[in-house]
């Protein structure tokens, strides 16, 4: 799934190309892609028409776009291989083009790619952030469904002292706690390892074992790797993720550790190993990573 410099470098090409513009005419091509929207396609391509794009936001992974005057948005999911493209109206249809919107302008529309038809759109209301209070000004709320996702790390209302002292609270292994999206939002599998790397620790150290001082290093690396991403567009390493223009990121050929079992650890030289995590895998040194003794007694 997308990560958060991935979904960022989505989300800017939708504000370039896209807020300010009015649906025209909405086509849903794939009913599995509006799935979420229980109403149905006819309802979603409905309820857009003659709608004007707002804004383009994102929390973390996720993605929306307020139209209209009252509180309501389109939230999208890229799921595995969901794609937001802005293409010419004369171009050739995708071969899993699901969703298409055009606008009054007559200018580029936007396209919904999805090979893997995990990701979708769905139409919802957007609320006060569970963890902002109620006179929370519009422009900072969330649409209902992601209310409880925890702000990103480069978000600038992020309170770091209140996430080092949720951190160092959990009893479960630190890797864990990073890809908890209540507690800390946009890290996935990629950016957990590089970050864990480049702070040396394992992934599976428990977070309470942490002094403030580490945790507030790990956070460091974390806000240096997401940004550094950024920059790069984010990470491919097939054609399934691209921005608005269809291209790829490049972030893979800054990667440490994360892919490159058996490869030398480009700090010490030794080999880089492979663990299973989660239905995934983990990457790390393990001389600059060592296994901690003990091993996490819990995993929640």
């Amino acid at each position: 799934m997308p990560e958060l410099p991935e979904v960022e470098t989505v989300r800017a090409g939708l504000d370039r190309f896209v807020v300010g513009r009015t649906v025209r005419s909405v086509e849903v091509r794939h009913p599995r892609s509006i799935r979420r929207h229980e109403a149905g396609a006819e309802d979603f391509a409905q309820r857009l028409v003659g709608a004007p794009i707002t804004a383009a936001r994102r929390r973390g992974k996720y993605l929306w776009l307020p139209f209209g005057a009252d509180a309501d948005c389109i939230d999208a999911h890229l799921g595995m291989s969901g794609q937001m493209l802005v293409q010419d109206g004369g171009a050739p249809d995708e071969k899993h083009l699901h969703i298409r919107l055009r606008f009054a302008d007559d200018g580029p529309e936007l396209r919904f790619v999805d090979q893997r038809t995990f990701g979708g759109m769905a139409l919802d209301h957007l609320v006060v952030p569970a963890d902002a209070p109620p006179d929370t000004d519009r422009s900072q709320w969330v649409p209902a469904e992601i209310r409880h996702i925890a702000r990103d790390p480069i978000d600038p209302e992020f309170d770091e002292a209140a996430f080092i002292a949720r951190l160092r609270q959990r009893r479960s292994a630190v890797k864990r706690a990073l890809l908890d999206q209540t507690l800390i939002s946009g890290i996935g599998n990629i950016y957990a390892d590089e970050s864990l790397w480049r702070a040396r620790l394992h992934g599976e150290r428990l977070a309470t074992s942490l002094t403030r001082p580490a945790a507030a290093r790990l956070l460091g690396h974390v806000r240096d790797v997401l940004g550094e991403a950024l920059v790069a567009g984010g990470t491919s390493f097939d054609a399934l993720y691209v921005n608005v223009n269809g291209q790829s990121g490049y972030f893979d050929r800054a990667l440490n550790v994360y892919g490159r079992e058996d490869r030398p650890c480009a700090r010490c030289g030794t080999a880089i190993r492979r663990s299973a995590f989660m239905n995934r895998s983990s990457f790390y040194c393990p001389r600059c990573q060592p296994v901690p003794r003990r091993a996490p007694v819990a995993l929640g």
